[in-house]
């Protein structure tokens, strides 16, 4: 009986040992660390009482930092599958480091990779076929996961050309994939981002077999004659006139039912609309898809007519809230204007009511806005939603100047249409909510990081409906370059966009014409404008004494365009707005109340002369783990931060070689957790750097 009850306990011990040593290993297998895109993870080994101890444990020189110009970033979120470390370098580069050291186990050497600015990639297996998939460029390509040569079978040797099948006549050559794609079975689904002027490719969302790259399905976001939502765009033929709609920020999915949820952005141009008269479906919707085929399960559009730029900004979260005693599993979508839509996964009905708000009508020439717009009633917006005289910060300076400019601005609701008049767009254009999207955690709580600070704009009057005679080379610039790149050649404000002024010392007229034709960066092509035309933007920019006309024909051009992505700051270079200017929010699912707000980012400046902590502009996600903690770096002041999940409690900050514009993720291996995030820097007038960075609690 003796040797029995030992041999039993021998047992199962044996068992324990074997089931802590498959413990050891936790992965981080997808964008956002799972289909739902939740941001989550189980582990707990790093928790409130020690997270205080993390120490650097690597740290993975990725290589290729503009560290010159400072223009070059690293917006990946790295996946981590049995001890390897997936991402994207500075110079975007798909690599594989070993996960617990950090040592490079290959990267690749893709020339074709100018205009993209990646977040990551994505993995597939089957059978022992182990893939990456990487987008770069206009190309999808397929990778060995275990060497990084290319899947040689996969489309076209190792690689899909996006702009296959979305061209349209009077199109420019921009396309990428820039955000991870959507695994479901032998099924990679894939959105794209696409420029935003009158001559944007077409915004259809496909699905490709991951063995070997043909087309499965695809959706129309813009729809054909004989298709539903047709009805929404005026004149006719939509797809021939017109592109963008398009899936740029990243799908959910739920593989247990078969639905991918697909945001869409506006259709292009951004911001004006009188030649895509009606509600314009389905740009600006949330897409509930039959992953197997493509077809329409239902959509919602929270957008209508869009002519503020209010693409949805971030992949949607599936979680699970509880309402009367009862368990629904829900699809979120946030948006850059600060709301919150939660709907029922299956059906698509709100969880909470949504109202018809009626908005102003002033509008540009040929403009017709839509009536109204819906409102979630709840949860509440997580950013202000109007911009007055009383909201400027306690410290602008030269306050009453810019109180003269406001009074003379249109603004005073997010939906107040665009004008020739200055426009104050409240939250920005680019948020509010922004790429780095919201994390979920099974308590049916939203994280969300967002910004408020004010963006102006205005809108130019150019031509008629189709054509204008351009006459200078100095209006070229203005009609392609100025919205970016300022009237005075002096750049964006936020340094997004860099100024032109000393161009020649920078480029030769060789190497200027192939940035205008290729692309680079978060510039897009100009090929498809005339050699000419491009020829006259050199000489303008480059003061060569050429005296030549050019005649720029439109194809259903815009009749305006707008005068660029301001934000608003004083002369100090502080946002104009009461503080906060970045905040992280905790939004309870099931209520729909917000259990908390607080700032994130800091100008350390402002610190030391005793103001609060402000918040700043920031860029990425966070991460939500079972230890009670958020983690979450996005700021320009090259740090990263831990928060308690259940207060916003910052308990813990480390700085970063340079500024983590990217969503931390998380994993175990040999029984130590990591966190790691890329630290690219590169906007806001931040340096650019190369590195990820590892920590773990110290031994």
């Amino acid at each position: 009986m003796i040797k029995y009850i030992k041999a039993v306990l021998l047992l199962a011990l044996s068992l324990l040992f074997i089931q802590c040593s498959w413990d050891t290993n936790a992965d981080w297998p997808e964008y956002y660390g799972d289909g739902a895109r939740s941001h989550y993870s189980m582990l707990e080994q790093i928790d409130t009482s020690n997270v205080s101890k993390l120490k650097i444990a690597w740290t993975y020189s990725s290589g290729g930092a503009d560290t010159i110009r400072n223009r070059s970033q690293i917006q990946s979120n790295p996946i981590i599958i049995d001890g390897v470390l997936y991402g994207v370098s500075a110079a975007t580069e798909a690599f594989a480091i070993e996960s617990d050291s950090g040592k490079e186990l290959w990267k690749t050497d893709i020339q074709e990779n100018e205009g993209t600015t990646s977040r990551g990639v994505t993995y597939w297996s089957h059978e022992g076929d182990k893939r990456i998939f990487f987008g770069a460029g206009r190309w999808l390509y397929a990778l060995d996961a275990g060497t990084g040569k290319l899947i040689e079978t996969f489309g076209k040797q190792g690689r899909i050309d996006l702009k296959v099948g979305i061209d349209r006549p009077g199109a420019d050559n921009y396309v990428t994939s820039n955000t991870p794609n959507t695994i479901y079975k032998n099924l990679i689904i894939t959105g794209s981002r696409v420029s935003e002027s009158e001559t944007a490719l077409l915004g259809d969302i496909r699905a490709y077999d991951a063995r070997d790259g043909s087309l499965a399905w695809t959706f129309h976001t813009i729809p054909e004659e004989d298709e539903a939502g047709y009805e929404t765009w005026f004149p006719e033929n939509p797809r021939q006139r017109l592109g963008g709609a398009n899936s740029w920020m990243g799908m959910a999915i739920d593989r247990e039912r078969g639905i991918v949820y697909v945001p869409t952005g506006s259709a292009a141009f951004d911001f004006y609309g009188g030649n895509r008269k009606g509600d314009n479906l389905y740009a600006n919707s949330l897409l509930a898809l039959n992953a197997n085929d493509g077809k329409l399960l239902w959509h919602y559009q929270v957008v209508r007519h869009d002519i503020w730029d209010r693409d949805l900004p971030a992949p949607p979260n599936l979680f699970t809230i509880t309402r009367d005693d009862k368990k629904i599993d829900v699809v979120s979508v946030i948006t850059k204007q600060g709301y919150t839509f939660i709907f029922d996964r299956v059906t698509g009905k709100h969880i909470y009511p949504i109202e018809e708000v009626a908005f102003p009508q002033e509008a540009a020439s040929g403009e017709y806005p839509s009536p109204t717009q819906p409102i979630p009633t709840k949860p509440a917006p997580f950013t202000r939603q109007s911009f007055t005289a009383n909201d400027f910060n306690s410290f602008v300076a030269d306050k009453d100047s810019l109180i003269d400019i406001l009074v003379q601005a249109n603004t005073g609701s997010p939906y107040t249409p665009i004008t020739e008049k200055m426009t104050i767009i409240y939250p920005g254009t680019d948020g509010g909510a922004q790429w780095g999207g919201a994390a979920t955690d099974p308590a049916g709580v939203l994280y969300i990081p967002a910004k408020e600070i004010p963006v102006y704009t205005s809108l130019v009057l150019m031509s008629n409906e189709t054509t204008q005679a351009v006459t200078s080379e100095n209006t070229l610039y203005n009609l392609y370059c100025s919205n970016c790149h300022g009237k005075d050649l002096n750049g964006s404000h936020d340094g997004s966009y860099p100024g032109l002024k000393n161009i020649k010392t920078r480029l030769t007229r060789d190497q200027l014409l192939t940035v205008m034709g290729n692309g680079r960066g978060m510039m897009p092509s100009f090929s498809h404008i005339s050699m000419s035309e491009r020829d006259a933007i050199a000489n303008f920019l480059l003061d060569l004494d050429v005296d030549k006309e050019v005649e720029a024909k439109q194809n259903n051009f815009s009749a305006y365009q707008h005068t660029g992505y301001n934000r608003w700051y004083d002369t100090n270079g502080y946002p104009v707005n009461a503080p906060p200017w970045g905040t992280l929010t905790a939004i309870d699912g099931n209520t729909g109340q917000r259990r908390w707000q607080v700032p994130l980012g800091e100008y350390k400046e402002l610190t030391a002369k005793g103001v609060s902590p402000t918040g700043t502009d920031n860029y990425g996600g966070p991460l939500v783990t079972a230890g009670g903690l958020i983690f979450i770096a996005a700021t320009p002041d090259e740090k990263i931060r831990a928060f308690k999940k259940s207060t916003g409690e910052l308990v813990w900050e480390h700085e970063l070689p340079a500024a983590g514009y990217a969503t931390p993720s998380t994993y175990r291996i040999n029984g130590k957790q990591y966190i790691v995030i890329a630290c690219g820097g590169g906007k806001l007038k931040s340096k650019s750097g190369d590195k990820y960075v590892a920590f773990s609690l110290e031994d």
